[in-house]
């Protein structure tokens, strides 16, 4: 590949805007790192699901789920996260509670709802901290 091919692709991928729900994580993410948060995972995958976020704030591990959009028109971004979605979440941390050997730690659940219109630079952000309790039969959070 020539410089300038190489120059045309970099020039394309900073051109090209990243999806909506990328540009919410990572204002999210910036977000949280300026309230003291320790990121320590993005789009966390497992073959339950994906977690957007996981943070630490002290010495509590902190999952964060993002609802980015870009008005209310259907509704405020965090009435997203509805039981189902809570339900998916838990087992998502819980699973991966297990895999990194923290069952000992507290832990929650977090919700950053993005609001970011289409012709606006910077967005809204709302933090709802422990947005929900665990849901499901023997989950282990405390």
């Amino acid at each position: 590949m020539t410089l300038l091919q190489q120059l045309r692709d970099r020039w394309r991928a900073w051109r090209t805007p990243q999806p909506l729900g990328a540009r919410g994580e990572a204002a999210a993410a910036k977000f949280l790192k300026r309230q003291g948060y320790i990121i320590v995972g993005r789009s966390e995958r497992d073959r339950i699901g994906e977690m957007d976020l996981v943070a630490v704030d002290g010495r509590t591990v902190v999952f964060v789920e993002v609802k980015t959009r870009t008005s209310h028109n259907k509704g405020h971004p965090s009435e997203a996260v509805d039981a189902d979605k809570q339900r998916r979440l838990t087992r998502i941390a819980l699973a991966y509670l297990r895999r990194h050997d923290l069952l000992e730690h507290a832990a929650r659940f977090d919700v950053v709802a993005v609001t970011w219109p289409v012709d606006i630079a910077k967005p809204t952000i709302e933090h709802f901290k422990n947005a929900f309790e665990p849901v499901g039969e023997g989950q282990m959070f405390g």
